[in-house]
């Protein structure tokens, strides 16, 4: 299917970023492949290379002459280019003297460099991709038999799902980390709890912030895991147990240090009038990169997260939100953030829209179980209804309306309202 190098792996998992890979490698010189450690990105960018630099097996050479890490057949992958950060202005002159002639380059990062004066932006040159954990798709635990761009296209079969409430739980405390694929849980959970505490104790203090408090306010944002919280809750939850709360200024800032460590990620808002002032001004929620980051940091099990529905519904949303951005990803016009949120002065809120380049979107709501579905199907009729009313926006139709849920008996499409209701065990791109 993909353009795979001579680097690939026999061992490597294709990925549903691929499509994207060899799309860009088409568009750019070069293309940087960017997300939260250990996600597969190194795999990712060797098995589409040719050549490859490992920056962090000899950061002395590469600070002396950053040009030697471009030497190689193309496309030649430069690995963790951000630990020489001079590397990417070579990058972009040597693009520069090629006349731009595309595929030339795959730079990987797992964070990213404070800004500098001198760090072009590489716009035009240099192509981005945000790569995260696996998906179900891609672990094989979805089934894959309903496609997201299938949906737009007004394509649906009925398909059944066996997934329980067991496993579920167990997908979320173990995570999409690609190295911990059919290893135990208790490897995995071990595993994670180690991913936080090297982001803490090492990436985070090289950008000057300390590690505790690092740790505090990541449970935080744990706490309040795809909500809005002002930056004045995340800074009272991060003072418990502390004699010395922080401000909402330096909870920011921390803030910034986890975003460049790809360690959370935002949603932002949603209205359906294009220019509508709301889509700025709705504050973003945050999630965390994969959902086992939030159950490790409030350090619960499988089994709690069945004796707590609404912590368990959370963390579901979460995987549900993970998941969803990579499908979104893929659509044709899907735009660079593609999934947003929708939440009124009225108290009506969607959990997800996906809106397209050309104007077409979709809104989901997400359940853990089916008992809740004819209520977050009148929700989501309702935000259709409210859409369609306000003529002078001209927006059209929603192409569809959907309630994801962790367990259920079939994907289908309710016959009294047309809303479809979707196990996640089914989704794919």
């Amino acid at each position: 299917m993909s353009a795979y190098g001579p680097l690939k792996r026999d061992t490597y998992i294709p990925r549903l970023v691929d499509r994207l890979m060899e799309k860009r490698l088409k568009e750019f010189g070069a293309i940087e492949v960017c997300g939260t450690r250990w996600c597969g990105k190194s795999w990712t960018s060797e098995a589409f290379a040719r050549s490859i630099t490992r920056v962090d097996e000899n950061p002395e050479i590469y600070t002396e002459e950053p040009e030697l890490a471009l030497i190689g057949d193309q496309p030649h992958a430069v690995d963790e280019w951000q630990d020489v950060p001079t590397i990417w202005n070579h990058v972009r002159h040597s693009i520069d003297d090629s006349s731009n002639t595309p595929g030339q380059f795959i730079l990987t990062g797992s964070s990213t460099p404070l800004d500098k004066e001198n760090r072009h932006s590489g716009a035009g040159r240099i192509g981005r991709i945000r790569m995260h954990t696996m998906t179900l798709a891609e672990l094989g635990i979805s089934s894959g038999t309903v496609s997201l761009a299938d949906l737009f296209e007004g394509k649906f079969a009925p398909q059944q799902s066996k997934l329980t409430l067991e496993q579920l739980a167990e997908i979320i405390c173990h995570g999409g980390w690609p190295a911990l694929i059919n290893q135990p849980l208790e490897r995995a959970q071990a595993s994670v709890d180690e991913y936080l505490s090297a982001l803490f104790n090492i990436s985070m203090r090289r950008l000057g912030r300390d590690p505790q408090l690092s740790r505090r306010i990541a449970l935080a944002l744990a706490r309040n895991v795809g909500t809005s919280a002002t930056l004045q809750t995340l800074a009272m939850d991060a003072a418990e147990g502390s004699d010395n709360p922080p401000s909402p200024e330096t909870v920011s800032s921390y803030l910034t240090g986890f975003e460049l460590n790809y360690f959370i990620e935002t949603l932002p808002g949603w209205d359906a009038p294009v220019r509508s002032r709301s889509r700025v001004r709705t504050k973003p929620k945050r999630y965390l990169d994969d959902p086992s980051m939030a159950a490790s940091l409030l350090a619960v099990s499988p089994e709690r997260l069945l004796q707590d529905g609404q912590l368990f519904g959370i963390l579901f949303e979460s995987l549900c939100v993970h998941d969803l951005e990579v499908y979104a990803s893929l659509l044709p016009g899907a735009q660079t953030q593609p999934l947003r949120y929708y939440s009124d002065a009225d108290g009506l809120e969607a959990d997800i829209i996906i809106e397209l380049r050309d104007g077409r979107w979709a809104a989901l709501e997400v359940k853990l179980g089916e008992a809740k579905t004819d209520q977050a199907a009148a929700n989501l009729l309702r935000l259709r209804d409210k859409v369609k009313a306000n003529t002078a926006a001209r927006n059209p139709d929603p192409v569809f309306l959907a309630v994801v849920v962790g367990k259920g008996t079939y994907a289908r499409q309710r016959t009294n309202d047309g809303v479809y209701v979707l196990p996640i065990n089914t989704l794919t791109a």
